[in-house]
């Protein structure tokens, strides 16, 4: 069953409007999809927060709209970098019976052998494009390191699996990988900022503009 997010319809999107509504705690947000005509609206800000944590970043949401619900998933979202707040949230209407491309996070399992011997574990991919109806959509999709030893690494055809989504990559690409002590300061010390929503979860960032 579906997490259900209550959200109201906006008029104006002047910069004064939406600023009113980001001061009273509101996010200013769209709906779209391939068979549902775009809608501005907005929703509250810690329920939105409270329900992408629930749900995940790629879960599916029941969106009340005055009283008419849409099944929707978490589209792009725009961030204040400094503040760390959420400016605009695009939610993306769905068919459940049809698939969805999204991004999902890559999570490594375990602690790999290499590392223990000396080896830098070495994540150049944290996302992955993946085709699925929605319901089937992983929250993450995880990389069990555990058995890696230096010099070895995993790719996309290590984790083709049953699973019932389509990972969209070329199986030759490096998901992970185990370097040997004296490349340790060769690896780039540059961390990717995590976005501000949802907690202990990855989505894409853009940067932070009045919508």
């Amino acid at each position: 069953m579906s997490t259900v997010l209550k959200a109201n319809e906006r008029g104006s999107a002047q910069n004064s409007s939406l600023r009113k509504l980001r001061a009273e705690g509101k996010i200013p947000a769209v709906v779209y999809g391939k068979n549902t005509d775009s809608k501005p609206v907005f929703v509250d800000s810690k329920d939105f927060i409270k329900t992408i944590r629930e749900v995940g970043r790629n879960g599916i949401i029941s969106l009340d709209v005055n009283g008419s619900s849409t099944d929707v998933m978490l589209g792009d979202y725009q961030e204040d970098s400094i503040k760390r707040e959420i400016l605009h949230v695009d939610f993306r209407a769905v068919d459940m019976s049809s698939e969805v491309t999204a991004n999902v996070r890559v999570a490594l399992v375990g602690e790999a052998a290499g590392a223990k011997d000396g080896g830098v574990v070495q994540q150049p991919v944290h996302e992955l494009p993946v085709t699925a109806t929605p319901g089937n959509i992983p929250q993450a999709i995880e990389v069990d390191i555990t058995n890696l030893q230096v010099g070895e690494n995993l790719t996309v055809a290590d984790i083709r699996t049953g699973a019932s989504y389509q990972i969209n990559e070329d199986e030759s690409l490096v998901l992970v990988s185990i370097l040997p002590p004296k490349q340790e300061e060769e690896i780039s010390t540059g961390e990717e900022q995590e976005p501000g929503i949802p907690e202990n979860e990855e989505g894409r960032e853009t940067e932070a503009s009045e919508s």
